[in-house]
């Protein structure tokens, strides 16, 4: 007998409701550009916190289609470093605030099902879920 049966199913949240709601932001254009082959979303933390720049970030030349290739291609490069498959990664970005302020962000891709079944990446934050 399974510990959990449809009887017991108190809430579920789909993916396609977590992009509705604005919890996940779909980067999948860009990533079939960057050359990945399922459908990619990162949080709204990432997206907040990673890809949007601050003012004095776009006033130094940084913008979203910017960050997000380089997180795209930084993912990219820690699957094909990766020994064998895995479903969760931790990967690194070189965020530039402005022309003299860096800082390092830690990544963490988790590639699962989506709500079909067929596999999705999601990019977030190492203590995000």
């Amino acid at each position: 007998m399974p510990f959990f049966d449809d009887t017991d199913l108190v809430f579920s949240y789909s993916r396609r409701q977590a992009l509705g709601d604005g919890v996940l932001v779909d980067v999948t254009a860009m990533a079939r550009e960057a050359a990945f082959r399922y459908p990619v979303a990162v949080t709204r933390a990432v997206w907040d916190g990673v890809v949007t720049p601050d003012d004095e970030g776009r006033a130094s030349g940084q913008s979203e289609a910017g960050r997000l290739w380089d997180v795209l291609t930084l993912l990219r490069v820690a699957i094909r470093r990766s020994k064998g498959p895995a479903q969760t990664l931790e990967f690194h970005v070189l965020v530039v605030e402005r022309e003299t302020s860096r800082r390092t962000v830690t990544l963490k891709a988790v590639c699962g099902p989506d709500d079909d079944g067929s596999p999705c990446i999601t990019t977030m934050l190492p203590h995000e879920d």
